[in-house]
């Protein structure tokens, strides 16, 4: 029952965010200074035309039914037609959607394995040089500009050494459609094309690694920090008195409440990808939601704009509120407070 309660109440909060992230963003949309028909149409269309497509665009009624009939799209799942490609965004996120997920999970994947195995390492030697390296490395990966490493590795290791592919997320000369979930890792694999598969993990490796390496290093610091605070609770000092070796003490008894911070850490970072990989998508040419949001924004394509934030806020809630059972289920005290 009290796990009952605290899922419904996270779950009532992610809809009033929604709620709010939805005012939020048709303001600023509307707001945004330039005619989206006047851009669309470009400078040689007629008044007339321009004021048929604002007509049809819905601009030219009063700002409150205009949210009100964002609002009724979005109930309906409709996200209206995007003026960059004369497409329903519905079917433009619904094709690029699938590259920037595959891409952020991927990444997280990595950032929070790495991140959480230099964090432990970092703390059983604290004070000795694999914490010192693990620390400079976790404040070089921080302070260093996502768009500075996501260079360096495709100069680096695309056009120096020559090992791994720099742009798109397949060779142009092979032929596959990502038809099962758009993912195509998973689709190489479940139509058993072993290709496609390696393929696309050479495609991914560089994009991933450029943004997955600040995640990793804020995830390694908060895992040692915790770790080492974890190590001075006195069910470990007992531990450590009864002769239970080190292994068995770090992985069985310190790890799992240290683990907290990191998940949090780990949700935050995942829908923050979404909006951050923009920059990366651009550099590798990933034909993803990110890449194709700032072209809608340079176009002032509101339809396509609300579309992208809405659902990257929905992404969001989502991955938090999982984050949050996540949470409780590691630790039963974070359940019963959200509870009281």
């Amino acid at each position: 029952m009290e796990f009952l309660i605290f899922l419904f109440r996270r779950a009532l909060w992610s809809l009033l965010v929604l709620v709010g992230l939805s005012m939020i963003i048709f303001a600023v949309a509307r707001g945004i200074p330039g005619d989206p028909a006047r851009i669309a149409l470009g400078p040689t269309a007629s008044a007339e035309q321009v004021a048929d497509l604002r007509n049809r665009l819905g601009l030219d009624r009063p700002i409150i039914e205009q949210y009100g009939l964002f609002l009724a799209g979005l109930a309906q799942g409709d996200l209206g037609r995007s003026l960059l490609t004369e497409r329903p965004v519905n079917d433009d996120l619904r094709e690029t959607f699938p590259a920037t997920f595959e891409l952020v999970t991927a990444t997280i994947t990595v950032a929070m394995t790495f991140g959480v195995l230099l964090g432990v390492i970092a703390a059983r030697w604290r004070n000795r040089w694999p914490d010192h390296l693990v620390q400079i490395v976790a404040i070089f990966s921080a302070v260093t500009p996502t768009f500075l490493k996501a260079l360096l590795l495709q100069i680096l290791a695309g056009y120096i050494l020559h090992v791994l592919p720099t742009t798109g997320r397949l060779p142009a000369n092979m032929a596959f459609t990502a038809d099962i979930t758009g993912l195509l890792l998973v689709d190489g694999l479940l139509k058993g094309r072993v290709d496609v598969f390696v393929e696309a993990l050479r495609h991914l490796l560089l994009p991933v690694i450029a943004l997955s390496l600040a995640s990793m290093g804020q995830i390694a610091r908060i895992t040692r920090a915790s770790m080492i605070d974890v190590a001075s609770q006195d069910y470990i000092e007992a531990n450590r008195a009864f002769g239970v070796p080190d292994r068995v003490r770090v992985f069985k008894y310190m790890l799992r409440p240290s683990f907290v911070p990191p998940l949090t850490i780990m949700g935050l970072s995942f829908s923050a990808l979404i909006g951050n990989a923009f920059v990366v998508e651009l550099i590798f040419s990933w034909p993803g939601m990110a890449a194709y949001g700032i072209r809608t924004i340079l176009q002032k394509d509101l339809n396509a704009v609300m579309g992208v934030v809405m659902v990257s806020g929905v992404f969001f809630v989502i991955v938090n509120l999982v984050i949050d059972i996540l949470v409780g289920f590691v630790d039963p005290r974070v359940r019963i407070r959200g509870t009281r």
